[in-house]
């Protein structure tokens, strides 16, 4: 069993304190049996942290398939074949609120967060983010529709990945895109018959392990119950990311996967050389 005391030590062990803002990647199940579930945790990181952010996305819920006749370059998604189809799917997604559920394979912790401990939240439709603490009005602003990511950069600080890898660490995807690559369009909707097209959506992370051991200098880590908790900071994901794909436009990108979004993102990558 994992105490909410226990979870704030190995906080602290990491060097987390109030002056400390987070981007925080999380697993539940990771710490094994926790007495207070979810709530335990989020209260260790608000109780420790300056700020909190997390990802509050809602993809399941509010997006919709690409409309008929409206192809991007790279996209790596398909239009309907046709309008009935594209409005059948319209008729089963739901408008953005601020009030939605956290999309749940982002795990249970965003979520708790979001129900329990009034954060403020962004209203991107697909990718809207979760802050609590001092500088969350001012983390939640560096969101824009046309940049998403955008509270990366205003946070600052570090990441803390608990129990999960860097193929939930969404900073890696701030560097690629600076880079010109992962580069995405996708559709939400926004209203009763209503539809966006949103801009700079990321793309492909199931190879971002690949990452770790170049990340390891700049990575302070301990276990806290069964979990492996890490922090890196947001600079070092950035710099490490730029110079992999600077050196190798395909870094990280699958090869002879079944995943047409790391082939799109090259090609996105190569038009900006």
């Amino acid at each position: 069993m994992v105490t909410q005391v226990e979870i704030t030590d190995g906080l602290r062990q990491l060097g987390l304190d109030r002056s400390s803002d987070v981007l925080v990647h999380s697993s539940l199940k990771s710490f094994g049996y926790v007495e207070g579930g979810a709530e335990a945790v989020c209260q260790a990181l608000v109780d420790t942290c300056g700020t909190v952010l997390m990802p509050g996305w809602t993809f399941d819920l509010t997006g919709v398939g690409v409309p008929p006749g409206l192809e991007r370059p790279d996209n790596a998604w398909p239009p309907a074949e046709d309008w009935a189809t594209f409005d059948a799917g319209m008729a089963e997604a739901t408008a953005y609120r601020d009030d939605l559920p956290v999309d749940k394979w982002l795990g249970q912790i965003p979520d708790v967060l979001r129900t329990s401990f009034a954060p403020l939240r962004s209203s991107h439709p697909l990718m809207a983010w979760l802050a609590v603490g001092e500088r969350a009005a001012e983390v939640l602003a560096g969101q824009r529709l046309d940049w998403p990511l955008g509270p990366i950069e205003a946070l600052g600080g570090d990441v803390l990945l608990l129990g999960v890898g860097h193929t939930s660490n969404t900073t890696i995807h701030v560097a690629e895109q600076h880079l010109g690559r992962s580069l995405f369009y996708r559709y939400a909707k926004i209203g009763e018959g209503s539809w966006a097209e949103l801009p700079n959506i990321s793309g492909s992370s199931q190879h971002f392990d690949l990452l770790e051991p170049l990340l390891r200098p700049a990575t302070t880590e301990v276990m806290i119950g069964d979990c492996r908790a890490r922090r890196i900071p947001i600079a070092a994901i950035l710099e490490v990311t730029r110079q992999l794909v600077l050196a190798d436009p395909a870094a990280m990108l699958c090869t002879g996967d079944h995943d047409t979004r790391c082939a799109a993102a090259i090609q996105q990558r190569l038009k900006q050389l």
